[in-house]
């Protein structure tokens, strides 16, 4: 036959609600277990991710470059030489006049 025990004071008996546990050692294994997958989180990602052939550092940091800290309007300008040429030539014939008007 089972033997089972029954306490005398019935004040100190808890009920359980989940696996033999109370609500409050529920409510804290989950936080705690809620909490250990959030500090672990960015540790595995950054073992285990890879896009495009880059950890997820090199990723980030690319992503970080593009989102804040480049301009995101990007100026296009040429450095044409023959333009440079052109420029210098005028120069060069507008110094000549004005060498000739000073004689």
């Amino acid at each position: 036959m089972a033997y089972v025990t029954i306490p005398k004071d019935l004040s100190r008996i808890q009920s359980k609600v989940l696996f033999r546990l109370t609500k409050r050692q529920v409510i804290c294994f989950g936080a705690a277990a809620l909490c250990m997958i959030l500090v672990m989180l960015p540790f595995f990602l950054f073992a285990m991710y890879e896009k495009n052939g880059q950890p997820l550092e090199v990723f980030l940091g690319h992503l970080i470059q593009n989102k804040f800290i480049r301009p995101k309007v990007r100026i296009y300008q040429t450095n044409n030489l023959y333009s440079a040429l052109v420029r210098q030539s005028e120069l060069e014939q507008e110094v000549k006049r004005i060498a000739r008007k000073g004689r």
